[in-house]
C-alpha cells in the first residue's frame, strides 16, 4: 500500500528560488531617443563639472600668485618714502668734508647708512650706481642733462641721483648728466674776393714794357 505521507521522488516541485526568478520582472525597454538624450545631458553636465573645475583652478592659481608677489613687493610703498632721505644722505657723503669735525660727522653719516643699505639689501633692494665714463642705458637710467664735451657722446658724465631695485622691479631710475659732443665749427679759411680776375696776357706784357 502506498504511503500517502510519502512524496514522490518523480514530483518535482517549484522551488522557492525557482518561483522567485519567475516572479522578477523583466526592466523595461528604454527608447533610443530617450537614451541619446540621457546620454547627451549626462555629457554636458561632465563638461560643465570639468569646465567649472579649471575656472576654480586657475582662481586659485592668480589668488596664490597675487599674494606671492605681495609678500614679494611688500616694502616698494616703504623704499619710495625712503629715498629723499637715501638721497640725503649720497649728496652728503659725495661733499667733501672742511675740517676735523666734519670729517667725524662723516664717519658716523657712514655707518648709518650702511646699514641701512644692509636692512634695504635683506628685503631684496639693489642700487643703480653707474660708473662715470660708462654708456647711457635707458632702462635704468634717467637722463637729467646733457653735458657737452670733447669725447664722445651718450656717456655718464655725473650721477646726480641713485636709482633702485627692488628684486626685478624698477622703483626709480638713476639721475644722471649725458655727455654731448662739442660742434666742432668749421676753420676760417682766406680766400680771394669773388670779383678779382687774373690779369690778361696783353696786361702783363704791358707792364714788362
Amino acid at each position: 500500500m502506498k504511503n500517502p505521507f510519502k512524496k514522490d521522488k518523480d514530483v518535482n516541485p517549484e522551488t522557492p528560488e525557482a518561483s522567485k526568478k519567475e516572479e522578477v520582472p523583466k526592466e523595461p525597454m528604454v527608447p533610443e531617443k530617450e537614451l541619446k538624450e540621457a546620454k547627451a545631458e549626462a555629457e554636458k553636465w561632465k563638461n560643465e563639472y570639468y569646465k567649472a573645475y579649471a575656472d576654480l583652478d586657475n582662481l586659485r592659481k592668480n589668488l596664490e600668485k597675487d599674494h606671492s608677489e605681495a609678500l614679494r613687493y611688500r616694502s616698494e610703498g616703504f623704499l619710495e618714502n625712503l629715498l629723499p632721505a637715501l638721497d640725503s644722505f649720497y649728496i652728503a657723503l659725495e661733499a667733501a668734508p672742511q675740517g676735523e669735525e666734519a670729517k667725524n660727522y662723516k664717519i658716523g653719516f657712514s655707518y648709518i647708512y650702511n646699514q641701512i643699505q644692509s636692512s634695504l639689501t635683506s628685503e631684496g633692494v639693489s642700487e643703480i650706481l653707474p660708473k662715470i665714463g660708462c654708456e647711457f642705458d635707458p632702462k635704468d637710467m634717467h637722463a637729467v642733462d646733457l653735458v657737452e664735451t670733447d669725447g664722445p657722446s651718450n656717456k655718464i658724465v655725473k650721477v646726480l641721483m641713485k636709482g633702485y631695485m627692488l628684486h626685478d622691479r624698477l622703483v626709480r631710475p638713476a639721475m644722471v648728466s649725458v655727455s654731448k659732443t662739442k660742434v666742432k665749427k668749421a676753420d676760417e679759411t682766406k680766400t680771394e674776393p669773388s670779383d678779382a680776375k687774373p690779369l690778361s696776357d696783353k696786361s702783363n706784357e704791358a707792364h714788362k714794357a
